[in-house]
């Protein structure tokens, strides 16, 4: 039997194959990546909604109100939970003034649950009104921003009959009072309803437990503000606290010293606020009433005027304005 003989010639250069191109990112693909991602920040945000109607007694096999009734959270919490933590925050604070409450908020009865309210309540305030306070030097200084705040979209007729209103406009209506009455209804209800939805978004029990925290009456940390990344069903780059991440590196003594020194900030700015409007009001300020803040004659308190009458229940409360002696 003659076997078959195989001959290799090694002069030859054998072509190895062709490697399989790599697969191209297309724009489809790119829509399709983005569209997932969107899709699983929306998942998040549907469970931390659904999980937060559980937790206030509206949802299936609620535990109750923020959960945590039985007082968990702060038996493991190192936030100030009685008058003598308090005692030693307000030393802190200022160690000249010290403790001082004159309407006797906190007392050896008071509640650790009333404690982390109240200090919520005076950074949130606090803050509110360093940013208010800038805001109305900024205003009363005619200092506005070079376009227009409304006008008709190019292309539909549904604005066609909307007048153009510029920030000069606005800013030509007198002082800050003046100039908020003098915006577009509009304008007024959308500021209204991004606020509550801060306020909504800052207060869900859900939300702040995914960063690690628990809500301020559960033993948390009053004047945390949750993150926005990752939990919405849109991108949001930037957060509403520290949206560039300067505290990140921060050691814990550092974040506290600079705690204490935004509360005092915040402090001295809700005192200057009421000092601008009441000397906005004709009242006798020391170091105001002399500045030439420009006077104001409508109604501190009331957000809407009667030229926002198209909202429910404006009317009749436009009604009331001027009528209890303090106008």
């Amino acid at each position: 039997m003659v076997k078959p003989s195989i001959n290799i010639r090694m002069d030859e250069d054998v072509a190895a194959p062709e490697p399989e191109p790599a697969p191209k990112i297309t724009k489809a693909a790119t829509v399709a990546i983005d569209k997932s991602d969107r899709l699983a920040s929306a998942t998040e945000f549907n469970r931390i909604w659904k999980a937060g109607l559980e937790r206030v007694g509206i949802g299936e096999d609620s535990p109750g109100l923020n959960g945590e009734a039985d007082g968990t959270g702060w038996a493991t919490s190192t936030e100030p939970k009685n008058e003598a933590d308090m005692i030693a925050l307000a030393k802190k604070l200022n160690p000249v003034v010290g403790f001082w409450d004159p309407l006797q908020i906190v007392t050896s009865e008071t509640r650790p649950e009333t404690i982390g309210w109240f200090r919520q309540a005076e950074i949130k305030h606090g803050r509110v009104a360093m940013a208010g306070f800038v805001g109305y030097l900024v205003q009363s200084n005619g200092i506005y921003f070079p376009w227009d705040i409304q006008k008709a979209v190019p292309g539909t007729s549904i604005t066609d009959s909307l007048p153009t209103i510029s920030f000069a406009d606005i800013s030509a209506a007198g002082g800050p009072a003046d100039q908020w009455d003098a915006l577009p209804t509009a304008a007024k209800a959308q500021i209204l309803f991004v606020v509550g939805f801060l306020e909504m978004w800052s207060e869900n029990s859900v939300i702040l437990e995914a960063d690690g925290n628990k809500h301020y009456v559960r033993g948390g940390k009053p004047g945390v503000f949750p993150s926005f990344k990752n939990r919405l069903p849109h991108p949001v780059p930037l957060d509403l606290f520290d949206p560039f991440g300067f505290t990140n590196k921060l050691t814990p003594e550092q974040k506290e010293k600079k705690l204490l020194a935004e509360v005092n900030n915040g402090r001295l700015a809700m005192i200057g606020m009421f000092g601008v409007i009441c000397a906005s009001k004709g009242l006798i300020v020391p170091g105001l009433d002399t500045l030439g803040i420009k006077p104001y004659a409508g109604e501190i308190m009331a957000p809407f005027t009667a030229a926002d009458a198209s909202l429910p229940f404006v009317a009749e409360m436009a009604k009331n304005i001027g009528t209890y002696g303090w106008n």
